[in-house]
């Protein structure tokens, strides 16, 4: 019961967040589930339920795209996604841990600091490409698509529209071809399709009304309040990988 209770929480929350940012599902939800369930799990879980709420968001937010602008991003994420897949069946629980904490106790806090930041205007594509590259690597570990095309559409300085319409529409291609990577390998089991269906409908509503409020909501405020609840929920994954190894 316990297992159940946690992976509806993660997909209600995960949800809400990526309904109103556009990114973050995977970040989001597998701070609670990294707590109960096997990396390869939950990695499944977060892929499944991203893709459902980018589908979501597809239709709900609606932002046009710059198929010259996405197409690096795309490339660089096809290229990726293999190479995180293959990696995801050879990392423990513990190492998960360590890994993905140290990574939220980096990455958010610079999120929050990017605003002071100069933006990068030198790379080009090619540079576009390895974000994307970045993004399908994280993808394949644990459907992370979006975390390092966020933070470098943000070095680069697009505007809020710009950067959601790149990041959902990257986002959705990548989780698409992930789960269908997932489905390839082996990864979902009759034993993962009861948890699937409590995501499914548990984060139907909260990512419908995430994208609602996305128009409305200081988006400032809101990715200080995200960022440091992830900061804090990194802190804590690394604090118990730690005592576990050293222990």
């Amino acid at each position: 019961m316990t297992l159940y209770l946690v992976v509806a929480a993660g997909a209600v929350v995960a949800g809400f967040v990526q309904g109103l940012s556009g990114f973050a599902f995977g970040l989001v939800a597998m701070s609670f589930w990294v707590w109960v369930l096997e990396p390869q799990l939950a990695a499944v879980l977060t892929v499944f339920g991203g893709l459902l709420g980018q589908l979501i968001a597809a239709f709900s937010v609606r932002r046009g795209f710059r198929l010259r602008q996405l197409l690096p991003f795309v490339l660089g994420g096809l290229a990726g996604i293999p190479i995180g897949v293959g990696l995801l069946p050879l990392i423990d629980t513990h190492t998960f841990k360590l890994v993905l904490g140290t990574f939220l106790l980096i990455w958010c806090p610079t999120m929050l600091l990017i605003q002071h930041i100069p933006k990068i205007s030198v790379g080009g594509r090619i540079a576009d490409a390895l974000a994307g590259l970045g993004g399908g690597v994280m993808g394949g570990l644990g459907g992370f698509t979006g975390v390092v095309p966020t933070l470098w559409c943000l070095l680069r300085g697009f505007p809020r529209d710009e950067q959601r319409a790149i990041i959902q529409n990257f986002n959705l291609a990548m989780l698409a071809v992930i789960m269908l990577t997932y489905l390839g390998t082996g990864l979902v089991t009759r034993d993962t399709l009861p948890l699937l269906a409590i995501v499914a409908p548990a984060m139907l509503i909260p990512t419908f009304l995430g994208t609602r409020l996305y128009l409305g909501i200081s988006d400032q405020r809101f990715r200080q309040i995200v960022l440091g609840l992830l900061t804090l929920s990194g802190l804590t994954m690394l604090s118990s990988a730690l005592a576990r190894m050293l222990g």
